[in-house]
């Protein structure tokens, strides 16, 4: 046998040999290179992030700052109270997921085990009220009305209730002074979502997840301000958890106080008024619909002519805003969000759009004299007027003959704003206007005097109303034609000829639709702070004002005063000639128009009134009251869904609120020592030099003073016309009422 010497190895495994040698150096070299990277340049950040792991933080909640009214009465606060809360995480690491535990727990608590167990599931689409919208790590609160006896029962027995705790806590709180609610205005509280805290991540105010933010009202358009800093304290522990030392603690920073033009003592009188002037529609027959009026919402608000400031804000149907701290119940949140609840978290002050009925003609009377027509011309107030085959009739076929414009204000004569809207139109063009832009003198003084859009009140979720302009109806048509189109029925019934007619033509602005705009109805709508708005400029000359609830942010020590000043909007487009005959005639209204049943003793020489009834007619449902005036000082407006006519079911209720803010009494007297505000409050609350405000004592019950003294006013309570006052106009009394026009009636044809 030949023997192969040892260096006779084949060149292949010399080849292998190398690829595996150059392998083992790669892989050490990678190893190395990465070591080198974690421990040499990484190596700090690492040992930053690993020593976080013996780190334990403890967040202490800022205490948020109060809402004060003008006179720093606290409209919202907060107070301490024993609160218990679960952990999630703690209670999923239970075999059951813990429901022995909150099953026990309820009946510490004495609470359903089914109500507790609702309160720490999180919610999603598919989960309903309630349910906990906060992060997952978060404690959970079950109850911030806990006993001390039933906080200690848990703390003794903490082995018994694992993951539950019971500690105090500053809570926010609704104290109501005087009784004055303004749930709608203030909002209200929950927990800061995961999503939140990732959007405010990188901005000037981020969220820790045991914050709680503003979701409505003032709690959310000043949150910021409101909600200060928390403060974080951190702890080093070791392995097992004990503490071995304070790494670092930031101090909490608590929110600034927001003060605010609300008078709770005036927001009282306005609740109580509206809620009063409702339940006394209700008691009133409807002829047309043969039932008593629904009054199912409403809305009033008072503000200053001459700075847009807010002095009450009421809607109503309302709640307590309170059922929001601690956490909503599945009762209370279905009480204010079921079908059967009319939404009482509906702010209808800002909120709610309706057709404004014959208080428009403010800005029909400046239209048709942007167009030329002369303020005192004579235009027939015949007792109806008539187009084709079509009758538009005025109320109950009253006749005045030839008037001027300021007459027709204040006997509310459709016909004469029916005839201006109607030579307009065929100006225009007609159906088919002239080549170029027409004139649309009435459409474009809606928009000049603000509507259409918001207001831009401190507040969100405002809408903006609408002006039913030739855009508006081309937008509308080719969003719903398709759908005209299929339900529309040339011999159907009502609704399905209205859709067929508008299937054709929609998108045409009609003779009738330009009648009917020219006194507030048809597809019109405003909302009551936008007539706040519009009508406290007439009272002041023509400047429209931003509407404003903040009056000022005052810093948590006090030393900081930052003053939010009134925001002029705009000027009407109307001149100071046409202002004062819109004065005189709005005054007319008061002493011998539409108003004056309800105005009957009323100190007009010392403190003069103007204002301009409203009934707007809403196919399907009862006509929406409107009342819109004004004093030098303050304009307020009052609307009531379905409660009949303008001065009828808002006439005596606004009268009370004057009488409130003057200190009028039932005979026509002034006693100026009842007298809530008359004048606006211009200075802001005094700041100690701890902080704390000088507030006033809490009011009485001012409504209930307000009533007393209105029991002797011959005009208040009843619904008799007073003697030896003639009845003027269309919206004078809820059993004179005018035979309902058909919705049908503004779609004439061509």
């Amino acid at each position: 046998m030949t023997n192969i010497p040892e260096t006779g190895r084949t060149p292949r495994v010399q080849i292998r040999l190398v690829v595996i040698q150059i392998l083992v150096l790669s892989l050490l070299g990678t190893l190395g290179g990465r070591l080198w990277y974690l421990q040499i340049r990484e190596g700090a950040q690492y040992q930053k992030e690993a020593s976080g792991n013996h780190v334990q933080q403890v967040v202490q909640p800022a205490v948020r700052g109060e809402i004060l009214d003008a006179r720093g009465v606290p409209l919202a606060d907060n107070e301490t109270r024993l609160v218990v809360s679960a952990s999630r995480t703690d209670l999923l690491k239970q075999k059951d997921d813990g429901k022995a535990v909150l099953t026990k727990l309820a009946g510490v608590l004495g609470m359903k085990t089914e109500d507790v167990m609702q309160k720490v599931r999180l919610c999603d689409a598919k989960t309903p009220q309630p349910c906990w919208n906060g992060s997952p790590y978060q404690p959970i609160p079950i109850t911030d009305e806990a006993t001390p006896r039933q906080a200690l029962q848990i703390r003794e027995r903490s082995e018994d209730f694992p993951g539950i705790t019971a500690e105090p806590e500053a809570v926010r709180r609704y104290p109501a002074p005087g009784k004055s609610n303004t749930a709608q205005v203030l909002g209200y509280l929950s927990p800061v979502t995961d999503d939140e805290i990732q959007k405010a991540k990188n901005t000037s105010s981020p969220y820790l997840r045991s914050d709680m933010v503003g979701r409505s009202g003032l709690e959310r358009q000043y949150d910021k301000e409101l909600r200060g800093k928390a403060g974080v304290t951190r702890y080093e522990v070791d392995n097992l958890g004990r503490v071995i030392g304070k790494a670092k603690a930031d101090a909490a920073q608590p929110g600034s106080n927001l003060v605010t033009s609300i008078d709770s003592r005036v927001q009282r009188v306005a609740e109580y008024e509206l809620d009063k002037a409702m339940k006394a529609a209700r008691q009133q027959y409807d002829s047309i619909t043969g039932e008593n009026y629904k009054a199912d919402s409403g809305a009033v608000v008072v503000m200053e002519a001459k700075t847009g400031r807010i002095v009450a804000m009421a809607s109503a149907p309302t709640y307590d805003p309170n059922v929001w701290v601690g956490g909503i119940s599945a009762k209370d949140y279905k009480a204010l969000t079921g079908k059967d609840s009319d939404y009482p978290l509906l702010n209808r002050a800002i909120q709610g759009q309706a057709a404004p009925g014959s208080t428009f003609k403010v800005i029909s009377t400046a239209a048709a004299v942007q167009a030329g027509y002369p303020w005192d011309g004579g235009y027939p107030c015949t007792s109806d007027y008539r187009v084709g085959n079509q009758v538009f009739k005025n109320f109950e076929g009253e006749n005045f003959g030839d008037i001027s414009l300021g007459r027709a204000l204040e006997v509310s004569c459709d016909t004469v704003f029916y005839g201006l809207a109607d030579r307009e139109w065929k100006k225009d063009g007609g159906i088919n206007p002239k080549k170029g832009r027409p004139k649309d003198y009435f459409f474009k003084t809606a928009h000049q005097f603000g509507l259409g859009k918001p207001t831009g009140v401190d507040l969100p979720n405002e809408l903006g109303g609408r002006v039913p302009d030739r855009q508006w109806k081309q937008d509308y048509w080719e969003a719903n034609k398709d759908s005209w189109c299929k339900t529309g029925k040339k011999d159907g019934s009502y609704v399905e000829k209205i859709a067929y007619e508008n299937c054709l033509e929609g998108n045409k602005m009609r003779e009738g639709d330009e009648i009917n705009y020219s006194i507030g109805q048809g597809d019109t709508l405003v909302t009551p702070i936008q007539e706040a708005m519009i009508y406290g400029a007439v009272a002041n000359g023509g400047t429209e004002y931003v509407p404003t609830i903040g009056k000022a942010i005052i810093s948590p020590d006090g030393k900081t005063v930052q003053e939010i000043k009134p925001q002029v909007q705009r000027k009407l487009p109307v001149t100071q000639a046409t202002l004062k005959g819109m004065d005189d005639a709005f005054a007319g209204v008061i002493t011998r128009g539409t108003a004056a049943w309800k105005f009957s003793g009323w100190p007009q020489d010392k403190i003069p009134l103007h204002g301009k009834t409203g009934t707007a007619e809403v196919y399907g449902k009862q006509t929406t009251s409107w009342m819109a005036t004004y004093s030098k000082d303050y304009t307020v407006i009052m609307t009531i869904a379905q409660a009949g006519t303008g001065s009828g079911a808002s006439g005596e209720a606004v009268r009370n609120i004057y009488s409130a803010l003057y200190g009028v009494q039932g005979d026509g007297s002034i006693d100026n020592k009842r007298a809530l505000l008359p004048q606006p409050q211009a200075s802001l609350p005094k700041v100690r030099t701890d902080g704390t405000i000088v507030a006033p004592q809490v009011p009485k019950d001012a409504a209930k003073d307000t009533e007393a003294a209105q029991k002797n006013n011959p005009s208040n309570g009843s619904d008799q016309q007073p003697a030896g006052t003639a009845p003027t106009d269309n919206t004078n009394r809820n059993t004179r009422r005018r035979p309902r026009r058909k919705r049908g009636s503004r779609r004439m044809p061509s």
